[in-house]
């Protein structure tokens, strides 16, 4: 062919030749590739001469083997105190404030709801918020009590706001559903209790009830894993009935069936939240300052007639209104109310709280956050975040039936040593971060700690998801609320 040079056959190396070279360098560079490239030896696993699957063989060879566990210490003298240390490292060591550190955050979607449900019921209560004549039966103050069971702004402010505003990483919201972890129901259901008329009220209940349980999400498991706010006792509570596997946030868990069903509340599915508190706080500095003033050794202001398990306060009056050092007062409404409390929390040392319509009251938080010790008259009382805070080391808990004795409760409050009523003093100074509401939520306050309570609840809301969608409807092995046990905080 024309303009082509091809090399002469008689300098062209034989094919032999061409062929043992190429198949050389083809390993040389497969050898520098596994020595450079390939990963690390693998650990050598057993020989098939020394693995067994019989267990009298791996039985005879582990007894016949020396063994040389490793080396327990024994458990300390005071195993409660040991346990407190390394808890209390946990929860304040880390300058961030982290307890613990989450493997990842929680995903939250929060529903975009229509406007009469959210936005419309927060600037009805900003509107009449001054209506100071707006009272309950009892005499209590509409728009305070809206505040005391606020949870549902808090909580949700937080997670719509931009999030180079906000502190808590522990949290996140995601804008697809399919990403989600936890479902968040954004309905004020206690502003709307109290501020539209008993009609209104129950037509916005069921219309928000279908718009719920409307939601793809929510059919997928039948609310499991969705949170309703229903932080005051009759919020939502004509449709109830139809959303009792959601978690439910609550101020407590009544066990006398006044305001939840049997089987509609229990600790493994929703969360206790504090009040908000209705005093101010009593900071490091206040507490130093008021020390040498709390001459009084026991404090009550409220309600002193109350129903149902609130009944005790009659009999705690009349046991207690004559002892010496001790104020028991008529709670009065309004400012003039707040201030007489916030004045007679910061000068005792211990602050009565008794149960009242329900096992819990907002006073255990005010005396909380006023540095002042509670002593906690309510034997069927669960609290906030008690996973993770542990209520000993800043109250005192006295069954009912000591409380009432005669001379009993005074001579057990004067006889605490004063050295266990500094470290109570100073754990409340700790403490009282974890019950003050924020915006931007704080790390460790209350917003932190119910997400940090409600991501240690998913394996469980995942398991009775899978487990519902395969469970034969009919069959008896269908796990319902109906089939728990009461609420009881009674030790078996």
């Amino acid at each position: 062919m024309a303009g082509k040079q091809f090399p002469s056959l008689a300098h062209a190396r034989p094919a032999s030749s061409r062929c043992l070279l190429a198949v050389g360098a083809l390993i040389l560079f497969s050898a520098v590739y596994f020595l450079l490239l390939s990963p690390s030896p693998p650990r050598t696993l057993p020989s098939p001469s020394t693995t067994t699957t019989s267990f009298v063989a791996s039985l005879d060879r582990f007894l016949g083997s020396p063994h040389h566990p490793a080396a327990s210490s024994a458990a300390p003298e005071d195993l409660d105190a040991a346990i407190w240390r390394k808890e209390e490292a946990r929860l304040y060591g880390d300058p961030g404030g982290a307890w613990p550190a989450a493997p990842a955050p929680l995903r939250v979607y929060v529903y975009e709801m229509p406007r009469k449900f959210t936005y419309d019921l927060l600037r009805l209560f900003r509107g009449s918020y001054r209506q100071t004549d707006n009272l309950t039966s009892n005499g209590s103050p509409v728009h305070r009590l809206i505040e005391q069971h606020s949870i549902d702004y808090w909580l949700w402010a937080d997670l719509i706001a931009p999030e180079s505003q906000r502190l808590l990483k522990n949290v996140i919201r995601v804008e697809r559903q399919e990403e989600a972890d936890i479902f968040y129901v954004p309905f004020f259901t206690t502003i709307s209790y109290f501020l539209l008329e008993k009609q209104e009220c129950k037509a916005l209940y069921r219309e928000a009830l279908k718009w719920i349980t409307d939601q793809p999400a929510w059919k997928r498991s039948e609310g499991r894993d969705h949170i309703i706010p229903v932080h005051h006792p009759w919020s939502f509570k004509s449709v109830r009935r139809f959303v009792k596997k959601a978690i439910w946030l609550l101020p407590d868990m009544d066990s006398t069936g006044n305001w939840y069903k049997p089987g509609q509340v229990y600790l493994e599915k929703d969360v206790i939240l504090p009040y908000v508190p209705n005093v101010d706080l009593c900071d490091y500095k206040c507490v130093s300052e008021t020390q040498s003033k709390r001459s009084t050794l026991l404090f009550f202001r409220g309600r002193l007639k109350r129903n149902a398990g609130g009944k005790i306060r009659s009999k705690l009056v009349t046991e207690l209104k004559d002892a010496e050092d001790i104020v028991i007062e008529e709670g009065t409404a309004g400012a003039e109310g707040k201030v007489a409390a916030q004045n007679g929390m910061r000068k005792s040392l211990f602050c009565l709280n008794p149960a009242g319509d329900t096992p819990s009251s907002a006073r255990l938080f005010d005396a909380i956050v006023s540095g002042c010790i509670p002593v906690i008259v309510s034997d069927e009382l669960e609290l906030p975040f008690e996973g993770i805070l542990d209520y000993s080391k800043i109250a005192l808990f006295v069954s009912s039936s000591d409380a009432v004795q005669p001379g009993w409760l005074v001579k057990y409050l004067r006889g605490i040593d004063a050295k266990i009523i500094r470290e109570l003093q100073s754990n409340l100074v700790k403490y009282s971060r974890h019950f003050i509401y924020s915006s931007p939520a704080q790390p460790l306050g209350p917003e932190d700690l119910t997400w940090r309570m409600i991501a240690g609840k998913l394996v469980s809301i995942k398991l009775h998801i899978q487990r519902s969608r395969r469970v034969v409807r009919e069959s008896r092995s269908v796990c319902t609320c109906e089939c728990r046990a009461g609420n009881n905080t009674r030790l078996l």
